[in-house]
């Protein structure tokens, strides 16, 4: 199936309530529908008669060595979607070579991700995204479980001090999730009885200053999400981050905030080459990832097109999405006189209104 028959068969399989959860983004939607219509704006120029029968696409990042340019972006309870839930999702990627984020939000407990990543592929990498907690000690908990559990990452969202008023949401009276379901990794932590489920507030107070305490916890690379101004960017090198993801939440958040596309090369002018850069939000096509990787990005993550091949298929429809967006994206790459990810830049690229 495509893309868009995918999204289709996952509209009619899940319960319209759960549907509107993926689907629906802040206020108005207009950073959700920001998020599209900016590729929409920006066009390749493709390079001729310099490229080579075989392209390598494999990216190094702090956390994965040797991965795909496409990330599975950290979504929430993914067993609303289908029983295999974040199981499903994270043999899938491991399978396409792709890393998966998991984190707070998943129903299944980040050990029970990572073990089925890896059967998979014992080499798999996940990575484990938190929130600001307002508690110190529960933020540490949550990194020793990620560091147990093998994550080879942190990422911390900092876009998130209140939750986003999503409209959708708030008409259907979807505020917690049906009995039975549960943020597992929020279960048995700090200053709560045995086997009792701490709740993931937000954290409006939270600072640089917490967000290099956690760097200070680990060894393991720590990644910020949620960057759209390049002082923050600047910020978050100067505070000891070892990427940056360029994300508006995937119109989540803020519905006043830009498309994520739109912010990327001021962001990847003001790290300067000192850490990798990400973005997510938006991307549904392989040309949409060349295009990312031409404006400055190391990689781009992909959050709804998975839940949609989830809730339609399982860990089959996840293989299909990754898979389809990575064919794409190394056909595009082979058209613009591409040998691998470096060789697009951003001399490739024109902005304006589209054609079509």
């Amino acid at each position: 199936m495509t893309l868009h028959e995918l999204h289709d068969a996952a509209r009619a399989a899940l319960d319209p309530v759960h549907y509107d959860f993926v689907a629906g983004g802040a206020g108005e939607e207009r950073a959700l529908a920001a998020n599209g219509r900016a590729f929409d704006r920006y066009a390749l120029l493709p390079r001729v008669l310099r490229g080579a029968a075989e392209r390598d696409t494999a990216v190094d990042l702090p956390g994965a060595r040797r991965t795909a340019p496409v990330l599975v972006a950290p979504t929430a309870f993914h067993r609303l979607l289908h029983p295999g839930g974040e199981r499903a999702a994270a043999r899938a990627a491991a399978a396409e070579g792709a890393v998966l984020v998991t984190g707070v939000a998943a129903t299944t407990s980040v050990a029970a991700v990572a073990a089925a990543a890896r059967e998979a592929d014992p080499d798999a990498a996940v990575w484990f995204l938190l929130y600001p907690h307002p508690r110190r000690e529960v933020t540490e908990a949550l990194v020793r479980r990620a560091e147990e559990a093998g994550c080879s990452a942190l990422v911390v969202t900092a876009d998130s001090p209140l939750l986003g008023r999503r409209t959708r949401d708030l008409r259907n009276g979807f505020t917690d999730l049906p009995p039975g379901y549960a943020a597992e990794n929020m279960r048995d932590l700090p200053g709560a009885p045995p086997g009792a489920l701490t709740d993931i507030p937000m954290h409006p107070a939270a600072s640089w200053r917490d967000f290099a305490e956690t760097v200070g916890m680990t060894s393991l690379p720590v990644w910020v999400k949620g960057v759209l101004h390049p002082e923050d960017a600047r910020l978050a090198v100067g505070h000891g981050a070892a990427g940056v993801i360029v994300s508006n939440h995937g119109g989540r958040q803020c519905d006043a905030a830009a498309a994520s596309l739109d912010c990327l090369p001021a962001v990847v002018d003001a790290v300067d080459g000192a850490v990798p850069v990400l973005l997510d939000g938006g991307v549904r096509r392989g040309g949409d990832v060349a295009v990312a990787l031409a404006l400055g990005a190391a990689a781009v993550g992909v959050g709804r097109p998975v839940l949609w091949g989830l809730a339609a298929a399982g860990e089959a429809g996840v293989r299909e999405v990754l898979r389809t967006l990575l064919a794409e994206y190394d056909h595009t790459l082979a058209l613009c006189g591409g040998r691998r990810n470096t060789d697009l830049g951003a001399d490739m690229v024109v902005r304006g209104n589209a054609p079509w």
